[in-house]
């Protein structure tokens, strides 16, 4: 037996999780008897506390949601895009809370909220980049048909004034 195992009351050798080799967790990983977090099978949003159904977490659900969508659903977004728009939608939540805080006070927010305002939405802005969500500017240009239809009509309205 080496140094970093121990022995039972039963005999068999446990191996500590620190002292396990990359062989060891490879035979783990093939074999799928390696459980998985809560978080990570999806039966959970949060490691520690709270169940999920607050209003606060049904939100963060959306946003993800949302932000998923925007990546091309879930199936094409990798490990670590998710792991931004989870943080990208934690700070969405709480910058809309601020803003329900501003909405409320009779004299404005303060000069310490606003700073923490601009600094959550600059660091917002950044996480949404990182993952290549962009502004994508809408064609306002209306097509040859709505153009004439509405030369048409305004001609009618300037003819019927006369």
């Amino acid at each position: 037996m080496e140094s970093n195992q121990t022995e039972n009351r039963s005999g068999s050798v446990r191996v500590p999780i620190i002292h396990r080799t990359a062989e060891m967790e490879r035979r783990l990983l093939e074999s799928g008897t390696r459980q998985k977090s809560a978080v990570t099978n999806g039966k959970r949003m949060f490691v520690e506390a709270g169940d999920g159904n607050g209003p606060w977490a049904r939100r963060m659900r959306d946003v993800i949601e949302l932000h998923i969508s925007d990546l091309g659903g879930l199936e094409n977004a990798s490990e670590a895009e998710r792991s931004i728009i989870r943080r990208a939608a934690t700070l969405t939540i709480e910058l809309e809370r601020l803003e329900a805080k501003f909405s409320t006070l009779p004299n404005g927010p303060r000069a310490e909220d606003l700073d923490l305002y601009q600094r959550a939405s600059n660091s917002l802005r950044r996480l949404l980049e990182s993952i290549g969500i962009q502004r994508r500017p809408r064609d306002v240009t209306p097509s040859l048909a709505a153009y004439l239809a509405d030369r048409k009509s305004r001609q009618g309205a300037e003819e019927g004034n006369q």
